[in-house]
């Protein structure tokens, strides 16, 4: 008799403590259950009892079922109720992705190539599905290519400085109180950044005369010596072309490169009748033409264009020499 006592006991413990096992309601995050408003205030629920639930838009269960039932279960509510994100992917504005037109779920990462000049923000080529959608919107925009002010220099100053610089704009330093100039006196624009600058600080060493340039001298009368951070200006004779920095400083007691002067063209009588052609639009018997300036020639009187073609009566001066056409 008290053995079954011992065992009734036991199973009515056993029966109590599972009638304890309850569910609170689940609180699912971008979902809800079936006719929440409804069974809400039922909660907490038996071991044993089943429901229903969905998910928000862009967000589906484990399963992609349009309901998804949940069991209330001793360890609680399985499969745990979860709505995971879906991202669409669509085509890349200015740009291209192998996901174009895919449907990618939370955790999913897409790769992008921009078309060249454009990039995603801040420079990435990988986007993320993450809860609130793409980590990064799928557009390529275009890269700002321009820059704003050149870097200060101390003791320095530029010209007609601007407050922006465009794409491969540049810009150059001059220094104050004599100083000299090391490094180059120009920076660039590249790609939205500048180049290195030079410094301006204490140069020691004099110079001479500055050096001789054929077809070309300083604007001012020669000195013996020059000082430290001292600079001339070249000018080029009548029809020649300057080439290079037009002036030239002194730095620890060497002048910087001089500038060139371009050969003219000289156009004789003697060298068109060689050729059998006249100036086009001149009747003059000798011209002097600059580098890179065009001539335009036709045949004389009773020849014509035999020899060279149509293409060759305009020619162009380069550095003293020109290229003739002939008629026959």
């Amino acid at each position: 008799m008290l053995l079954l006592v011992k065992v009734i006991l036991t199973l009515w413990v056993s029966w109590a403590h599972g009638q304890g096992r309850t569910c609170d309601f689940p609180e699912i995050k971008h979902g809800n259950i079936y006719e929440e408003n409804r069974y809400k205030p039922t909660f907490p629920v038996a071991t044993g009892k089943y429901f229903y639930y969905s998910c928000d838009h862009s967000f589906v269960s484990p399963s992609q079922s349009l309901w998804t039932q949940i069991n209330c279960t001793e360890g609680g509510w399985s499969p745990a109720p979860r709505c995971i994100r879906q991202c669409f992917f669509p085509w890349v504005e200015n740009g291209r992705s192998t996901s174009s037109g895919r449907t990618h779920q939370e955790g999913d990462t897409v790769q992008i190539v921009c078309n060249q000049g454009y990039s995603l923000a801040n420079d990435q080529d990988v986007i993320t599905c993450a809860e609130h959608g793409w980590s990064t919107p799928p557009t390529c925009s275009r890269i700002n290519l321009s820059c704003g002010s050149p870097p200060t220099v101390q003791n320095a100053f530029i010209p007609n400085q601007k407050p922006r610089y465009r794409h491969g704009d540049t810009a150059r330093y001059e220094c104050r109180n004599s100083l000299g100039l090391f490094g180059n006196a120009e920076v660039t624009c590249l790609s939205g950044k500048w180049t290195d600058p030079p410094e301006c600080k204490e140069s020691t060493g004099r110079c001479g005369r500055p050096p001789a340039i054929d077809n070309g001298d300083i604007t001012t009368d020669p000195l013996a010596v020059y000082a430290p951070g001292s600079s001339v200006e070249y000018q080029c004779q009548a029809y020649y072309e300057l080439e290079g920095n037009r002036r030239i400083t002194c730095r620890d007691g060497q002048w910087s490169e001089p500038p060139k002067c371009l050969d003219a063209c000289v156009i004789s009588e003697e060298i068109m009748e060689a050729h059998n052609i006249e100036l086009r639009y001149s009747h003059a018997k000798k011209i002097y033409s600059r580098t890179n300036d065009f001539v335009e020639f036709r045949c004389r009187q009773g020849y014509y264009p035999k020899v060279s073609p149509a293409s060759a009566f305009r020619a162009q001066c380069q550095e003293g020499k020109l290229e003739y056409p002939t008629c026959a």
